[in-house]
């Protein structure tokens, strides 16, 4: 039977989702906590990969094994027993055995957070910049992506994906306690969300015009766009799936 693991990590202490040769990854351990508890080797299927640091208040990985629907919520509390501090299962979801964590998700939400006080409790979970900003200006340079179809200048530039086509949904800044950034995406390229927010922060601090960021956009280049912020103040909140699958 097939599982949609519901969890949620802190990434700090992880080199991303993704299992790596000689790096501990969330995959790792979630793979090993299973195979523990179920007795056989078990591997998950995560719904996307987050880098080095990158934390998950919502994460999918299915799944599949021999037990039952009314054994799941026992797997989920023996799990929690086994696993680290830094990750937490919300839920095992029964789909169909066909069912993809990865290529059946509708979209994917991120946050990032960035703070302007120094603050030694937040700093693994937010990035500190305390510059001034134009968060007017920031806004209506997040806007743009949403007309944008290509983003090939915030993609790293050794990728093998075959297209650099997103779908962005949303894309806006929010003052709370913290600066939060919040983006919505049918899909991501790996470090685009960091690189978005360095460039934004460009745009924030004056270093970059609003048509300075058009052009960037059509660049297709990396070289033109600014740094990527830190893995630290990043969040993957939400993934979306069609109504019937949990």
């Amino acid at each position: 039977m097939r599982y949609f693991l519901e969890l949620s990590y802190k990434g700090t202490s992880y080199h991303g989702w993704q299992r790596q040769p000689n790096a501990i990854s969330v995959q790792q351990v979630l793979e090993e906590a299973l195979s523990t508890l179920l007795g056989k080797e078990t591997q998950i299927v995560g719904a996307g990969r987050t880098d080095a640091g990158v934390h998950a208040k919502q994460m999918f990985a299915h799944f599949d094994t021999d037990i039952s629907e009314n054994q799941a919520s026992e797997l989920v509390f023996r799990l929690n027993r086994f696993l680290p501090e830094s990750i937490a299962i919300i839920a095992a979801h029964p789909v169909a055995s066909d069912a993809h964590a990865r290529f059946d998700a509708i979209y994917r939400s991120y946050e990032y957070h960035i703070t302007s006080q120094k603050n030694p409790f937040a700093n693994e979970q937010a990035y500190f910049f305390n510059a001034p900003l134009d968060i007017e200006a920031m806004n209506t340079a997040a806007a743009f992506l949403l007309k944008h179809t290509n983003f090939k200048c915030f993609s790293r530039s050794k990728t093998d994906v075959k297209t650099y086509d997103c779908d962005v949904i949303e894309a806006f800044w929010e003052q709370k306690s913290e600066l939060i950034f919040h983006i919505s995406a049918n899909r991501f390229l790996r470090n685009m969300v960091r690189a978005v927010v360095g460039t934004l922060l460009d745009i924030g601090t004056s270093k970059l015009s609003l048509s300075g960021f058009q052009s960037v956009l059509d660049s297709q280049d990396r070289q033109q766009a600014g740094s990527s912020a830190p893995a630290n103040g990043l969040f993957l909140t939400k993934i979306c799936y069609p109504k019937h699958y949990l």
